[in-house]
């Protein structure tokens, strides 16, 4: 981190290190919450076109920390692996592809929702609203589809396919994740 990104990254990491530790022994909705606020109150909102010159780029954690810098994508998916590290399950996170109405449009956008229990309405993590919300409380979305490590999800059916096979920038996330030592 420091020879990537400095000290200001590394800066962070040590923040994101000693939030995973202040955490461990909380409860779940604890947690929920300060990871939630660690990455919208640390974390900027830059368009992958700027900030990685592509057109939609999935960062992993640590580089979202090295630049202090990312889009939903980046948000989300930093939230999913820092509650994972907090010992989460995985069937209780998912990576939720939304329509965010704005205004008088709606704009692709990922979020991450926590699931209490298999048939639990999610809660709401977000980068555009910093509160936690049960999906109710958020008719400015409209869900397409979800995934986390271990499924997708369409309409609310589980798919019997493989997530990292179709969706090859989760499938890339995860590679440089894993390269990163992150994994």
């Amino acid at each position: 981190m420091q020879s990537e990104y400095g000290d200001d990254g590394s800066a962070l990491l040590q923040a994101w290190f000693r939030l995973l530790s202040e955490q461990t022994d909380q409860a779940d909705l604890n947690k929920l919450k300060a990871v939630n606020d660690f990455f919208n109150r640390t974390i900027t909102f830059t368009d992958d076109t700027l900030l990685w010159r592509e057109k939609d780029y999935w960062a992993t954690p640590l580089q979202t920390m090295g630049v202090r810098g990312g889009d939903c994508e980046d948000f989300s998916i930093a939230k999913y692996m820092s509650l994972l590290k907090l010992g989460f399950e995985p069937d209780k996170l998912r990576l939720i592809y939304v329509k965010a109405k704005l205004g008088n449009q709606a704009q692709a956008h990922m979020v991450l929702g926590y699931f209490a229990s298999a048939t639990a309405e999610p809660l709401i993590l977000d980068n555009l609203n910093p509160t936690i919300l049960p999906a109710h409380e958020r008719p400015d979305l409209t869900p397409v589809f979800s995934f986390n490590s271990q499924g997708l999800w369409l309409g609310g059916t589980k798919s019997q396919s493989d997530p990292t096979a179709r969706l090859s920038r989760w499938r890339d996330v995860l590679q440089r994740m894993s390269e990163e030592g992150f994994l």
